[in-house]
């Protein structure tokens, strides 16, 4: 059929395959990393959620409370638009920065997973924020995984133990062994 097309359109056969090879061996060339440059990652530094306008003080009571984040100084000016937490001694850190309100209208599914040392510890964490949801209060999250029941993620053997929660900005956080 495709030699058929190609003897109507009057392309030569040579010509079209050489065309194909070489936008093969562009896209292969494009696609392939180069060890030099994947070696200038080193991990990541931050990341950066949003919250509303005026709840600074509950991203400090979830993340720093519920989560165990430690809190760190902002730059002086940016006190009153950002909180940043440390992740323990890893050198990783969790920017919470003020939204806008076109940030808050839908849910999303787009999350940072938070890598936890062990399954006992990934537990206790399970039960705490579920416990902070019972709980309630401004800064609760929206939404959490039940402790001992399916987690609300896509199931598979490819995926460790893990949990979901919304903290209270409605921001999707996993949690992983």
């Amino acid at each position: 059929m495709l030699l058929c097309v190609l003897r109507l359109y009057n392309i030569h056969i040579a010509k079209y395959f050489r065309v194909l090879t070489r936008l093969y061996v562009f896209q292969k060339r494009e696609w392939k990393t180069s060890p030099s440059i994947a070696k200038m990652i080193t991990g990541l530094h931050h990341i950066n959620l949003v919250v509303p306008p005026g709840t600074l003080h509950l991203a400090h009571e979830f993340y720093s409370g519920t989560l165990g984040l430690t809190p760190r100084v902002v730059p002086q000016l940016q006190r009153e638009t950002l909180a940043w937490f440390d992740i323990g001694a890893s050198g990783q850190q969790v920017h919470v920065a003020i939204g806008k309100p076109e940030d808050f209208v839908h849910t999303s599914s787009r999350h940072p997973c938070f890598k936890i040392g062990n399954r006992e510890d990934l537990a206790t964490l399970r039960h705490k924020v579920w416990d902070h949801l019972q709980k309630g209060g401004e800064a609760a999250p929206k939404e959490a995984d039940k402790p001992g029941e399916k987690n609300s993620g896509a199931e598979g053997a490819e995926y460790p133990s893990r949990f979901f929660a919304r903290d209270f900005a409605g921001n999707r956080l996993e949690f992983s062994v």
